[in-house]
């Protein structure tokens, strides 16, 4: 199957069967987000909506956090991964809020990226997702779903050039949303160790399933032989 047939599928399937797909981290806000987006680096959604409620009731704004100590902000926080990283982080991305951007959260992917604890995937969530732009966030479960799809080449060996190879084929109106698409089909469906393929209604045009019919065909038939 051509790259362009199985792009034009997986853009089918999910535009008619979840039109609207958002992040399941809950944030009222682009300081809400952009904090819970820094604390689910290698955590699952489900940990950040746990503790983030608390936490945001004590530093409800940039302000608030920017003047708090790392020890404190670490006591919000120790149960997610990396906690020490990440108090540190919260608390250097707030100063640096309130000194350089007037306590507003930039709108540009260089700005964005002199926060620290924001690096390029983090920085593409927020433009996608507060300002509609159309970037391509990167992690695990794109980067994993777009391989085994065969939307990105084998040879893209990083974040960065699976995220050209999706932007290079996916429509610019389509692209925020695909990014949810592709995270939440990694993270309910094709799982890392055990993907559901049976599940899967992509396994028609999955590379990877193909891929492993083949195997277990080839399997087969090899134990055919010996019997």
């Amino acid at each position: 199957m051509q790259k362009k047939e199985r792009f034009r599928r997986f853009l089918d399937y999910f535009t008619q069967h979840y039109p609207e797909p958002k992040t399941e981290l809950h944030f009222n806000n682009s300081y809400e987000l952009l904090v819970a987006v820094i604390l689910s680096a290698q955590c699952t959604d489900k940990r950040i909506n746990q503790i983030s409620p608390a936490l945001f009731a004590r530093f409800p704004e940039p302000e608030s956090l920017a003047a708090a100590s790392v020890d404190e902000v670490f006591s919000y926080i120790r149960s997610v991964s990396y906690p020490n990283n990440k108090a540190k982080h919260l608390v250097g991305m707030a100063k640096t809020l309130m000194e350089q951007f007037g306590g507003e959260i930039p709108a540009t992917l260089d700005e964005l990226q002199t926060l620290p604890g924001v690096g390029r995937k983090t920085a593409h969530v927020i433009l996608s997702v507060v300002y509609n732009e159309p970037t391509m966030a990167v992690d695990t479960h794109v980067f994993r779903v777009s391989h085994r799809l065969g939307l990105a080449p084998l040879t893209a060996t990083t974040p960065l050039a699976v995220e050209k190879a999706l932007m290079a084929h996916i429509p610019k109106q389509y692209v925020p949303k695909a990014h949810h698409w592709l995270i939440l089909h990694g993270r309910y469906i094709c799982l890392a160790r055990t993907p559901k393929c049976a599940e899967c209604q992509l396994r028609d045009f999955c590379k990877y399933y193909e891929n492993q019919a083949l195997t277990d065909s080839g399997i087969k038939q090899i134990m055919i032989q010996r019997k």
